[in-house]
């Protein structure tokens, strides 16, 4: 597949709606993308412009300091002990990767990459740009033989579905029955909601729970961009299988994939900062009981939505029909169409907008509910 054979980018389809939005008298609320508002934490911002005198090159592989603070944090934040700086490698964001991992690991036509029914293009565009064939599929049991890579996500997005940890136990089975590199998109970790994820951290495809210390065939992926307000540093990392890590680190050298140096001064300020997260988390949660009483007032019911920056909800109609009703009430939100072909009722619903906008969405969808539309 050439890269002109892409379909048109599925945001300008929302463009109508956001401009029905735009028309409300008090304003639209934009809740479609998931693009933190937030400021970047001063911990953060201090060590970048500390670092700003990046005169030579920057190192692909990342600094060792940097690579010590990835280790380190796999360690306090997600329960992975052991890891070696050789099994660690930082990436320029974590979309960049999720789109070249088909290639970088020399996938081509007759080979399956797998990945969630309810899920952002992505995975579908990096396995099509090779010839490769993606395939969604959330149990292991279905996932055929020919797969050579599966990409799991948890928390999800758009759906906020956390795997535990017999969930990804059973992945890395199938995976290894099937020869399969696992890919586990991990960037919304931190944001556990209900039920056993608002008492116990989520786990990570590396827990020892899960792969018993054998990270052979296994990756996890994690992006700063939600956890610290880092998404215009492109500030990424990924972990695991230490033959993997190297091959990823030789292509990426040959093909100029580093990150800026002062971003990755950047990074390992941020890694080492648990205060400012706890502190998001907190204004996401606040965010969220605003919000969540609202939509289902509303008329909306929320599926899944454990974990994550979302809302994944129906009205039980097309979601361009719920698209319309929000758009007349001022809010723009994203369309189940845009994840898969399994959704085509479910709107996501975004936190990433400020205290007052949140509020704003919620006064409005209490005042009129679209069930009475």
């Amino acid at each position: 597949m050439a890269v002109s054979d892409l379909a048109d980018y599925p945001w300008d389809a929302v463009a109508p709606y956001a401009r029905t939005a735009q028309a409300h008298p008090d304003g639209i609320v934009d809740l479609s993308i998931g693009s933190p508002v937030d400021p970047t934490p001063d911990v953060v911002a201090g060590a970048l412009r500390a670092a700003t005198d990046a005169h030579a090159y920057p190192q692909t592989v990342g600094t060792p300091a940097l690579r010590e603070a990835v280790v380190a944090w796999y360690a306090r934040r997600r329960g992975v002990p052991g890891l070696s700086v050789d099994q660690v490698l930082p990436t320029v964001g974590s979309k960049e990767l999720v789109a070249l991992l088909p290639l970088l690991l020399g996938l081509g036509a007759g080979d399956v990459v797998v990945h969630p029914r309810a899920a952002y293009p992505t995975y579908e565009v990096g396995a099509r740009l090779v010839g490769a064939t993606p395939l969604p599929g959330d149990d292991p049991a279905d996932w055929p033989a020919g797969t050579r890579l599966v990409w799991l996500n948890s928390p999800g997005n758009p759906d906020g579905r956390v795997l535990g940890v017999a969930d990804l136990r059973a992945a890395v089975r199938r995976a290894r029955e099937l020869g399969a590199v696992l890919a586990s998109d991990e960037c919304y970790a931190e944001l556990g909601w209900d039920g056993e994820w608002a008492r116990t951290p989520v786990p990570s495809i590396l827990d020892p729970r899960v792969t018993d210390g054998d990270a052979t065939g296994i990756l996890s992926v994690y992006s700063l961009s939600k956890q610290s307000n880092l998404a215009g540093y492109r500030a990424a990392f990924l972990a695991g299988d230490r033959a993997i890590v190297a091959r990823l680190l030789t292509a990426r050298k040959h093909l100029g994939l580093m990150l800026p140096a002062p971003v990755q001064a950047a990074m390992t300020a941020a890694l080492g900062d648990d205060a400012h997260v706890a502190a998001q988390k907190e204004l996401y949660r606040a965010r969220r009981a605003v919000l969540r009483p609202a939509v289902e007032a509303t008329g909306l019911r929320i599926d899944h939505s454990e974990g994550g920056l979302y809302l994944w909800a129906t009205a039980g109609e097309d979601a361009w029909a719920t698209m319309g009703r929000l758009a007349e009430r001022g809010i723009l939100a994203g369309p189940g169409h845009f994840y898969g072909t399994g959704f085509p009722q479910h709107v996501r619903f975004s936190l990433t907008a400020s205290d007052e906008r949140i509020a704003a969405a919620a006064a409005r969808l209490t005042a009129s509910p679209l069930r009475d539309s």
